[in-house]
């Protein structure tokens, strides 16, 4: 329920309580069902109906065929197996969603009567073959924030949308329920005929079985899956990523002694096999593209609907003030005649009162003679007069000419609205155009960056089932536990990998930029690109030159979220790698920033990157001071905090490159005093962990040893360490002849570890 794979697997003689316990439906006497009815039980109970869904399917492997319980005539079912991830699915069988425990039961009832059975001596009702349940459990996992945040708009309306673009996650899980059929002697069954080739069939693959565990528990670099279609469906469950339980069944007889031995041998073999479990999580991207088509469509929306609005301001604007140019001209006109016609007036009221005077003094010539002096001062006045008519009239002109200038700066205004509201319309046209061309850009690097992401994702998968044992970070997720690996390291010599040619189409400089995207699935999905193209060699110094070790390196210092940490410290180990990037991770303070990294981080993957980057940069003969000067020693040894065998393992296989190029340097006689490591107190560590049960562990610690007690300086701290004790115990019965021949030369090869034998009493 939490993500996890599980198995649940029952092995034993025929007649053992098996089928007792997986299978009993417990009709009868619900205190007596089985481990199969109990589990359905605790699943429906956890589940929610409306977001997570179970689903089954019931098989059974009978005379090395797959037969569908379900539907019995679906009786030969291929097993098909994924190239890239090596993981194994059976598309051909039956699967059936559950809802409630009565159907569950019901199915459950249907198989086993579809079950092959026969009756033995050592059994009434014995099962003639292997019965596997497949439980598929597809779960939503709530309570990751999504917070909306509200974008105000010109006119004041708000605009809603997902603050994060984080998409659902889905976990995807399954539970394999395997009842065996009960392993048998011929001679005790009784069985014969068609029994007898069923009971073959049965200890063939029973037998293969035991074949892969020992190769397990060994650690044989050869396990033999292919020999029977149970080991290759069992494949997850021994020495996979499933959590598997085991329950061994023997019987009480004295008589079955002998088959009681045998199946405790194979538990106790078993218990030595380790899995390695993987959390089956996966981002829901169709939900989150439904999300962002709602969203883009609200956003559309919103700009038409502001659009419009902009439009209806602007006729708005435009119409008023056309109102107020025509208002302008009309007063203008007015006032104008009006003006025109006083004063036309005036003029003819002057006129007439002229030509009276004038006709009264032609007939009066005397008064006209008497009268001639005020003539004269009239006609002056008349002459003022109308000298003041002119003036004004000048000034009315003057008047109707500056409203006409008003006139035309209103006309040349509106002209250049117009040409603004034109201008602006355009710029609104190609800002949209732009914006939409952004979107589609956006929308293509986006989806490239996920398929690169998703690709990486694959390529981890594929990496971590053993396809690249000679890189550091295969997939962000396995350190090498050896630097000197004697397998050759894969070059690109044939296609490039899809991950390789989506960085060719988009561009290296591209996917640097994205990590400083604000957004962090952007970042997370670029830093795994750049991680997993970091574990190609012919990629590093393209990446290096790009700025990405810098990048990478802001990144370890900056961020807070452990996924980018973690990946980001993968990456630079791929890149340590390398010896001239050595020198510039020193340069750039990366030690450092690991140090303070494996200080501050609590996840044991990361600590693991960590660790494995500071354990390829110990392997430099020129960088030993240096880097023990800020902190990386003591960075290794406070690692071991953790306890998890992978951090312990690079913690282990650094200390073995530091002793081993401090050795080299004494030799050669660039090194006098004793080893760094000493001073830094990493030999009580290094004895502690002489005999761990791991192996990567040990064959490094192991070398570490050797190598220290080559100086003879250390010599000393051997001794009073109990150290010596330990090259005694290696040289004896150390699995590895080069590490046991080493120890062997060590030890002869010291007087002061000679004499201290002696006075104990020890022989070589």
């Amino acid at each position: 329920m939490e993500g996890y794979n599980g198995t649940v697997m029952a092995y034993g003689q025929t007649g053992t309580g098996k089928t007792f316990t997986l299978g009993r439906l417990g009709e009868e006497d619900t205190a007596a069902r089985g481990i199969m009815v109990r589990a359905m039980e605790d699943i429906l109970a956890d589940i929610a109906p409306e977001t997570d869904s179970v689903s089954v399917s019931y098989l059974q492997l009978y005379m090395e065929m797959i037969q569908d319980l379900l539907d019995p005539v679906n009786d030969n079912i291929a097993i098909v197996e994924d190239p890239r991830t090596g993981d194994v699915s059976l598309p051909g069988a039956t699967v059936v969603e559950v809802r409630d425990q009565k159907s569950f039961v019901d199915l459950l009832r249907v198989g086993e009567a579809h079950r092959v059975a026969a009756n033995t001596k050592l059994n009434t009702e014995s099962s003639r073959s292997h019965a596997i349940l497949m439980v598929n459990v597809r779960r939503s996992v709530k309570g990751r924030s999504e917070m909306d945040v509200s974008i105000s708009g010109e006119n004041g309306h708000s605009l809603s949308m997902m603050g994060s673009l984080r998409p659902p996650i889905i976990r995807k899980s399954k539970l394999v329920v395997v009842d065996l059929a009960g392993s048998e002697r011929i001679d005790k069954s009784g069985s014969e005929g068609h029994t007898l080739e069923e009971a073959k069939s049965i200890n063939l693959s029973l037998s293969a079985l035991g074949k892969c565990i020992n190769a397990l528990a060994e650690n044989s670099p050869h396990v033999p899956v292919r020999d029977s279609k149970l080991t290759r469906l069992l494949k997850d469950s021994f020495g996979g990523t499933a959590r598997t339980s085991l329950v061994v069944t023997i019987g009480p007889s004295p008589r079955h002694r002998g088959e009681t031995t045998s199946t405790i041998m194979f538990g106790q073999r078993a218990m030595k096999v380790e899995n390695m479990v993987k959390l089956k999580e996966e981002f829901d991207y169709k939900s989150l593209c439904r999300r962002l088509d709602i969203e883009l469509d609200k956003l559309i929306a919103e700009n038409e609907r502001q659009r419009k609005y902009f439009d209806d301001e602007v006729e708005r604007m435009r119409a008023e003030a056309q109102c107020r140019i025509a208002e302008a001209e009309r007063e203008c006109k007015i006032t104008l005649e009006n003006e025109k016609m006083k004063y036309h007036q005036e003029y003819l009221d002057s006129i007439k009162v002229l030509e009276e005077k004038w006709k009264t003094h032609q007939k009066s010539p005397k008064r006209q003679i008497k009268e001639a002096e005020s003539t004269s001062s009239d006609i002056r006045e008349a002459h003022n007069l109308l000298q003041d008519e002119k003036m004004l009239r000048q000034s009315a002109e003057d008047e109707a000419s500056d409203l006409m200038n008003q006139i035309t700066h209103w006309k040349k205004l509106e002209a250049t609205a117009t040409a603004e509201v034109v201008k602006l319309r355009k710029m609104l046209d190609t800002e949209a155009s732009q914006k939409e061309k952004l979107e589609e850009e956006i929308g293509v690097l986006r989806s490239q960056l996920l398929q690169m992401s998703m690709e990486a994702d694959e390529t981890r998968r594929s990496l971590d089932k053993g396809d690249g044992p000679g890189k550091i970070f295969p997939g962000l997720d396995s350190l090498a536990s050896q630097t000197g690996s004697s397998q050759p390291r894969e070059h690109s010599n044939g296609p490039k990998q899809p991950i390789a040619k989506l960085s060719e189409q988009v561009g290296l400089q591209k996917i640097l930029s994205l990590l400083e995207s604000e957004e962090p699935d952007v970042r997370v999905h670029a830093v795994k690109v750049v991680a997993n193209l970091a574990a190609e060699e012919a990629n590093q110094e393209k990446i290096v030159e790009a700025g990405g070790l810098t990048s990478l390196l802001v990144l370890l210092r900056s961020s807070e979220d452990e996924t980018i940490r973690r990946v980001a410290a993968g990456a630079i180990a791929n890149l340590a790698m390398n010896e001239t990037n050595q020198d510039l991770i020193m340069a750039q303070g990366g030690v450092t920033l690991l140090s303070m990294t494996a200080s501050d981080a609590e996840d044991p993957q990361t600590l693991r990157m960590v660790a494995g980057a500071i354990a390829n940069l110990c392997g430099n003969d020129k960088l030993q001071t240096r880097l023990r000067g800020e902190g990386g020693i003591k960075a290794l040894l406070g690692m071991v905090r953790c306890g998890h065998p992978d951090v312990l393992a690079q913690v282990a296989r650094g200390i073995a490159n530091f002793a081993k190029c401090e050795s080299r340097a004494a030799t050669q006689g660039n090194k006098v005093g004793k080893s760094l490591l000493i001073d830094d107190g990493a030999l009580p560590w290094i004895v502690k962990n002489a005999n761990n049960e791991a192996a990567p562990i040990r064959r490094h610690i192991e070398l570490a040893l050797c190598h220290l007690a080559q100086h003879e300086v250390n010599s000393k701290d051997i001794i009073s360490e109990g150290a010596l004790w330990e090259l005694v115990r290696i040289s004896r019965d150390c699995s590895r002849e080069d590490i046991r021949m080493l120890a062997y030369r060590t030890l002869t090869s010291s007087p002061t570890l000679q004499a201290e034998m002696r006075r104990l009493g020890i022989k070589m």
